[in-house]
């Protein structure tokens, strides 16, 4: 009796959560309308205080039902909200309504996806994962198009157009870089933490985000999802997707964090310890995920002759674009984790890919720039600025260099850069290098008469090939349609379009210098390409494909005319 007793109070308690969360959601968003009507700060403090008065009853609810594990570790998640709420109050009420905001809106999500209609939406989404993995990321940037579209998001405390934070949100989703609003002189304290939330989301990806969420649930993670998840990250083997997703955190926030700390020593010359610390560990973020997100209105071009900064930001980019599988297979290599101490093939193909891109665009705009924007530079200028665009050009978007003063030959050379992008599982975009790797293996194969593609004693799959050709085709026909769209509409140079869109798609964020100046209708065909580059034109064709059932007929075979 009790216990029934305990669970309709509990049930009470979640009633009233969800009309709360609606009221809060209000009181946040409409502030403008609210004003004009009565007083925001009596409202905004009665709203807090109904917050922190629900957690309340809801701790008294939790503790007189029968205890469990998962009830236990509520309780105590509880209660460490309520208290830093009681804490945030003394600081500023609308705080307060945001940070439990995104407790009931959990629960809420909750609700929706594992209870509501018996918990089919959770079962559509499972069996689809390609389209799990498009609504995840558009339900991720629709929350931060709301949240920078707030007053407190911006400085001077207006709202800000709808167009200019669905761009930012994207952006920062799908980490590309590229800015109509600059981040550290237009976006508050506020706005900036949304934007590096949004980063690291995106950096990690989606599909490990909401695979976590569901195993927090205490959900079981179905075989097609697992699938999709191996694959995202780029793994070939079969493992434990637990193991798989504690590796991906360990490895981030190691890394962002040593990060974090070789960049602070440089920005405490100029700030306050706090604000070096605070910089230091957005610019890690940012370079580790290949965001290219900067405080510094001219991105990095004022540290262009500084060693440190440019080999840290450098190497936290080809970290994160060779992908969390190759990361976790060097660490098993470095210290003989396994029995046999050996690469996988897809590690050796992307790191030799990744030096070799490398190597050709450092050497390309060293040469191409010589006499053009480096002009004048010193060798070890040369040398910095050279490397330093090379790496961040292929899925990257920081500068140490004015890009829009760089030589065609240069841009050109970025364009092929961008268009490749980072690594299968990596937080980059892009073709990918495993891609261009099988589509150069097919071309000297063809070359030296070889009917099958093989590389460091190992024979590729004609699937793989198939699926390399399919998605080279599709990206390019994405681009050339969105680019031409974009010469329908925009007033700006072949060039600047051109490298503007493939930067978009292969989630750079390179610029030379017209992001802000387009239109409307411009802003949102870059939005698209960026969405496009990051979840994968394939991505697309799967989800579209999966729910078709295809007839098992073999057709007559004849050849046709090539070339």
């Amino acid at each position: 009796m009790p216990e029934l007793k305990a669970n309709r109070f509990l049930k009470f308690v979640e009633f009233i959560a969800y009309l709360l969360a609606v009221w809060s959601f209000a009181v946040i968003f409409l502030e403008s309308i609210i004003t004009t009507i009565t007083n925001y700060q009596s409202l905004e403090l009665f709203t807090a205080l109904a917050n922190l008065l629900l957690i309340a009853l809801t701790i008294i609810g939790r503790a007189i039902s029968p205890e469990s594990p998962s009830k236990r570790n509520l309780l105590f998640l509880d209660m460490t909200l309520l208290i830093f709420g009681g804490l945030l109050m003394f600081y500023q009420p609308k705080f307060v309504i945001f940070f439990l905001l995104i407790r009931q809106t959990y629960f809420i999500l909750q609700y929706l996806i594992f209870r509501s209609f018996e918990g089919k939406l959770y079962k559509v989404l499972t069996n689809n994962p390609p389209v799990s993995l498009m609504l995840s990321f558009a339900m991720v940037i629709l929350i931060g198009t709301v949240l920078l579209m707030l007053p407190s998001a911006s400085v001077l405390g207006r709202v800000t157009s709808f167009s200019d934070a669905l761009f930012t949100a994207t952006s920062a989703t799908c980490v590309t870089g590229l800015i109509v609003q600059d981040t550290g002189g237009y976006f508050s304290l506020f706005g900036q933490l949304v934007i590096l939330v949004l980063i690291q989301i995106g950096g990690l990806g989606i599909m490990t985000i909401s695979t976590a969420f569901a195993l927090i649930m205490g959900r079981r993670l179905t075989l097609k999802l697992e699938n999709l998840m191996q694959g995202v990250m780029g793994e070939s083997e079969r493992l434990n997707v637990f193991q798989l997703l504690k590796n991906i955190v360990i490895v981030t926030a190691l890394i962002e964090v040593v990060g974090a700390v070789l960049l602070f020593p440089v920005f405490a010359r100029d700030m306050s310890a706090s604000l070096a610390i605070y910089n230091a560990i957005f610019h890690s973020v940012s370079a580790f995920c290949n965001a290219g997100f900067s405080l510094f209105s001219d991105s990095l071009v004022s540290f262009v002759d500084n060693p440190l900064v440019n080999f840290t930001i450098s190497t936290l980019i080809i970290l994160g674009g060779i992908g969390f599988a190759v990361l976790i297979d060097l660490y098993r290599y470095v210290t003989h984790v396994d029995k046999v101490r050996k690469l996988t093939l897809h590690s050796k193909i992307v790191l030799t890919v990744s030096a070799a891109l490398l190597v050709i665009g450092f050497v390309s705009i060293y040469i191409a720039e010589y006499h053009s924007v480096m002009q004048g530079f010193s060798i070890n200028r040369r040398i910095l600025s050279s490397w330093f665009q090379s790496a961040s050009a292929r899925t990257a978007g920081f500068n140490t260099v004015d890009i829009g003063a760089m030589a065609p030959a240069s841009l050109l050379i970025m364009m092929v850069l961008m268009f490749i992008g980072a690594s299968p599982g990596s937080t980059g975009g892009g073709i990918k290098t495993t891609t261009f790797a099988v589509l150069a293996l097919s071309v000297i194969s063809m070359l030296r008469g070889r009917r099958e593609l093989s590389l460091f004693n190992r024979r590729i799959s004609l699937s793989n090939y198939r699926e390399a050709t399919s998605l080279i085709t599709l990206a390019a026909g994405i681009v050339f349609f969105v680019v031409f769209l974009l010469f329908l509409t925009q007033q700006q140079a072949f060039e600047k379009l051109m490298f503007e869109a493939i930067s978009a798609f292969g989630t750079v964020g390179l610029s030379m210098g017209i992001t802000s100046e387009l239109t409307y209708v411009g802003k949102m065909l870059i939005t698209i390409l960026m969405y496009i580059g990051r979840i994968g034109p394939l991505t697309l064709i799967y989800a579209l494909s999966m729910r078709k059932k295809q007839a098992k007929l073999n057709y007559a075979e004849e050849k046709i005319a090539i070339g």
